[in-house]
């Protein structure tokens, strides 16, 4: 064969596989699994669908996530009319956790060389005293039924399902070339050209796969999924409870403002449906709650700031256990809950407590200041009349004893136009 032999050859073969429109679909996910991504992933296979791709190819690098976005993602697989293939790329790169499961359920699971698989063990659920006994039960359930699924999700596709329990019971973690060894995956590629050339005849879902010259056709977030996906992140979810915190809280103790008491209304609504989904811990949402408590009651006893410190402590602990029943992907860094510490204690101490001593401040003006002033009696007053000249105007003035012209007399209650008063003996001696 001459040296131009093997360039036409592949030239040849390209060219029929546009001829054929042979396409591969193709999507990347590399952050937390979560209801966006599961939505994404559900798209992509309805989109590579009605392109008649060959397959949908998942690029994945991912520390983990929420195990029923792990569920609708494997679900999707098992549904799809079209294989799928997980490539978990590039090198350096981690299907951890949820991202073990969703290698296991594609069709056919590849990964780059220098990569990782495994560690898919049920995050446990902290407690203690009575509690223990109960979150026990419940770490035991959630380990079992972790268990099992990953084990039927192996087993669906031929797969070592021992190992596949050894990852969730054991937090078993494999590199590439111990997973192919295990028969965890099927391939190890360098990169997409390798990994298309490697996928080529292979047959998955009662088709051969035609992929070494194919078109590659990736499908983007459209810009819902791109928002849905940056918002559903516990730092957003922990900022937005600030706001609804800030803003309702600020609106109660400066009425009338307006736009904090929107502002927060809003992010309420918003913080409450994102905590229906994203797995918040009741002990860290009493702790900030117990900090917020403890800030306000700094506002009026004289602690000389220990409340204040001790709010801060309370804060920084709730937000440590917002989301600790969660994976590492899902929990708050201390590069958010310090900084969120210090300034919501300098918010309630300076904004939220200017507004609650003027609340408490005395009348300074209008007729009730009047109460409790003393002025001779310009008339003499008795049950039915009498004058008195305060603030440099004339008032009617009763008084259930008689008071002489001139006699000192404290003012007890204003009644419309009427002052009611009493003789104020101090005064007179």
């Amino acid at each position: 064969m001459t040296r131009g032999g093997p360039v036409l050859a592949a030239l040849l073969l390209a060219s029929g596989a546009l001829a054929r429109g042979e396409k591969v679909a193709w999507i990347r996910i590399d952050r937390a699994i979560g209801p966006a991504t599961a939505g994404y992933v559900a798209r992509a296979l309805k989109v590579a669908d009605v392109e008649r791709a060959e397959c949908l190819v998942i690029q994945l690098d991912t520390p983990g996530g929420l195990l029923e976005s792990t569920k609708e993602i494997v679900q999707s697989f098992y549904s799809a009319a079209l294989p799928v293939v997980v490539y978990v790329a590039p090198e350096g790169a981690h299907a951890t956790s949820a991202g073990c499961f969703i290698t296991l359920a594609a069709d056919v699971a590849a990964m780059a060389p220098h990569t990782g698989i495994g560690a898919a063990h049920p995050v446990s659920i902290g407690g203690g005293g009575g509690e223990q006994k109960v979150d026990d039960v419940m770490k035991q359930k959630m380990e079992n039924f972790a268990a099992s699924y990953i084990e039927t999700i192996a087993e669906r596709h031929n797969r070592n399902a021992e190992w596949a329990r050894s990852a969730v019971r054991e937090s078993a973690s494999i590199t590439a070339e111990k997973a192919l060894e295990l028969n965890v995956i099927e391939i190890i590629a360098q990169d997409r050209e390798d990994l298309l050339k490697q996928l080529d005849g292979r047959k998955a879902k009662g088709r051969a796969l035609k992929t070494a010259a194919a078109t590659v056709m990736p499908i983007p977030m459209v810009a819902r999924e791109r928002v849905f996906q940056t918002l559903w992140r516990p730092e957003v979810l922990f900022v937005l409870m600030l706001i609804a915190m800030y803003g309702i809280i600020g609106e109660l103790s400066n009425p009338g403002a307006i736009l904090p008491g929107v502002a927060g209304a809003i992010a309420l609504i918003l913080a409450l449906y994102m905590g229906s989904v994203l797995p918040v811990n009741i002990a860290g949402i009493a702790l900030i709650v117990l900090a917020i408590a403890l800030f306000i009651a700094d506002v009026f006893a004289t602690t000389h700031g220990v409340l204040t410190v001790g709010g801060i402590i309370s804060f920084a602990i709730g937000g440590l256990m917002l989301f600790d029943r969660a994976g590492p992907a899902f929990r708050l860094s201390l590069v958010y809950i310090i900084p969120a510490a210090l300034l919501t204690a300098a918010f309630f101490l300076f904004v939220v407590g200017a507004g609650l001593r003027a609340q408490w401040l005395p009348v300074r003006a209008g007729k009730e200041t009047l109460v409790g002033k003393t002025v001779p009696a310009a008339t003499p007053i008795n049950k039915d009349s009498g004058r008195v000249f305060i603030e440099g105007e004339y008032w009617n003035a009763t008084s259930e004893s008689p008071v002489a012209e001139g006699q000192p007399v404290q003012v007890v209650a204003v009644e419309g136009l009427t002052l009611r008063v009493k003789p104020n003996p101090q005064e007179g001696a």
